[in-house]
């Protein structure tokens, strides 16, 4: 269990391999609810190379001094990732 927002991490390793492999995060708020958007790669064990970039935006509540992941929204693909920027710049523009 992670103490500080930035020990939190989605890398993942199952037997020596690391299946998930992150590349990099934004932690967009802090605090007892902390929001963390995380750049990844997925290993993809029958061709044996990481898949392109995936991203997830993950949610953690502090309790007892640790965090505690409670949810989690996975961006499906750079199309989807590029369309929630598009709409976002859109509605900024207000």
């Amino acid at each position: 269990m992670a103490a500080s927002p930035e020990e939190l991490t989605v890398t993942w390793e199952e037997d020596g391999i690391e299946v998930i492999k992150e590349l990099d995060k934004r932690v967009l708020s802090k605090g007892a609810w902390t929001t963390i958007l995380f750049r990844y790669q997925d290993w993809n064990r029958s061709k044996e190379e990481y898949s392109g970039d995936k991203y997830t935006i993950r949610r953690y509540q502090k309790r007892n001094g640790q965090y505690q992941q409670k949810s989690k929204f996975n961006i499906s693909s750079r199309d989807q990732a590029q369309q929630i920027v598009d709409a976002l710049n859109e509605w900024l523009k207000d």
